[in-house]
């Protein structure tokens, strides 16, 4: 009696189902990776204390020799409608001596890329 042999091709054909269940199931896998860490790499944003340093090293550069007394920033981004899109901002201000008068400035920065969008005197 002759014995049979088995070469791969009779294993492809057995478990064909189960070679292309694997193989789409390595490509989901790959994918979902893909679009998960793009989500997580869109959904991060700039911290609001680093953003608060950026506004006080911007205003200790100028040669006014006007000592910052204070600072505050709204550490959790608010919504914000500006030229007709959304985006999350950061409000914050603070204060210091100019003059011997104690003056105020407020400002709005980009919660995702820490940004300043705008800088104001409080009157």
């Amino acid at each position: 009696m002759r014995e049979e042999t088995s070469n791969w091709r009779d294993f492809t054909d057995d478990n064909s189902d189960y070679l292309l269940g694997g193989i789409l199931l390595g490509c989901g896998l790959v994918i979902g990776g893909v679009v998960a860490s793009l989500i997580a790499n869109r959904q991060q944003s700039v911290s609001g204390k680093d953003v608060l340093e950026d506004v006080k090293a911007y205003f200790e550069a100028d040669d006014t020799d006007a000592p910052i007394e204070g600072s505050w920033i709204e550490l959790k981004p608010i919504p914000n409608q500006r030229y007709g899109q959304e985006q999350n901002i950061y409000f914050g201000g603070l204060s210091r001596t100019e003059n011997k008068e104690l003056v105020q400035y407020e400002f709005k920065a980009n919660a995702e890329n820490g940004q300043i969008l705008e800088i104001y005197k409080v009157k």
